[in-house]
């Protein structure tokens, strides 16, 4: 498996919650900071996005925004039409109040967002910029956003036996090719991709990434990739923004997370296909990244 593909199994993506949003002029939504990620995709009239950073992105008919961090932002036809909050309009919305239905301009949008299982978030996903805007089908992987989406607006509009499912199916293609819109556009050099676009430095992670049980030191990965241990250390930190081992320890505790709530092995042999030789040392590894020791984490995952 590539070296994205592995990192974005191991997001731990969970559940989408997915809305088929229709506002008449004049509307407007404050929306406050959240945990999950969330995306807004234009399907027709007209929308305007007030940004984390201060900037107003300008929406076209089948442009989609994701906001990686669950950052405040606000959304609107224009900027200069009253807000209301968030939590106020998806209340009406629950109660059947109705909101935004002034006979204005109508504007359609499919709305969700996606939620991560496994923490500490990937540093790939943590160094995202807090707003992305993907423009309409000018390329590929563009287009295969709009079409998920056109997908999910039809199945959102005309509820069909097993919808349930075909929502949960297209919200995972949706993420990966959202991902893949965004390293088209993005800038070589930026972020974890200049981790994934140094020869040496990939081939750490995928060493790392394929093989945590094995007993990786700084000098045996330094050796593995042909660079020098001062070197490698100081480039891998550059661009990953976390120490070889650390990286390497946060990855053993992902894949752990993910083998306690989907395969029956005992801790023991869990922390064995991890890369601890004691169970000790992983129990407190673990405790120490996630709040929880490995037996008490399954359980309130098995449970939930």
């Amino acid at each position: 498996m590539d070296t994205l593909s592995t990192i974005l199994e191991a997001t731990g993506l969970r559940s989408v919650v997915y809305s088929k949003v229709t506002l008449e002029a004049p509307w407007g939504l404050d929306i406050v900071k959240d945990e999950n990620s969330q995306f807004w995709r234009l399907v027709n009239g007209s929308c305007i996005i007030g940004s984390p950073d201060g900037r107003i992105i300008e929406m076209a008919e089948g442009d989609l925004v994701f906001v990686p961090h669950g950052s405040a932002h606000w959304i609107a036809d224009k900027a200069t039409s009253l807000r209301m909050p968030s939590p106020q309009f998806v209340k009406a919305r629950r109660e059947g109040t109705p909101v935004f239905n002034s006979g204005g301009e109508p504007t359609n949008l499919v709305a969700g967002h996606f939620e991560f299982d496994y923490q500490p978030l990937h540093p790939f996903l943590k160094d995202l910029p807090s707003i992305i805007h993907i423009r309409q089908y000018t390329t590929e992987n563009q287009l295969l956003v709009k079409q998920i989406t056109q997908l999910m607006f039809d199945e959102l509009n005309n509820e069909r036996p097993g919808s349930s499912v075909m929502l949960k199916c297209l919200s995972e293609i949706m993420f990966v090719n959202i991902i893949r819109a965004y390293l088209e556009q993005a800038l070589p050099g930026s972020g974890f991709l200049s981790a994934l676009n140094d020869p040496r430095i990939s081939k750490a992670l995928k060493l790392i990434q394929d093989s945590p049980q094995n007993n990786w030191t700084l000098e045996s990965l330094a050796s593995e990739i042909g660079m020098s241990r001062s070197v490698f250390f100081n480039q891998f930190k550059k661009l990953v923004h976390e120490t070889p081992l650390d990286y390497l320890t946060n990855w053993r505790i992902r894949r752990a997370q993910k083998l306690l709530t989907t395969e029956n092995s005992n801790v023991s042999e869990i922390a064995a296909n991890v890369g601890y030789r004691s169970e000790a040392a992983f129990n407190r590894i673990f405790k120490s990244k996630i709040g929880q020791t490995p037996a008490v984490y399954r359980k309130s995952k098995f449970y939930q």
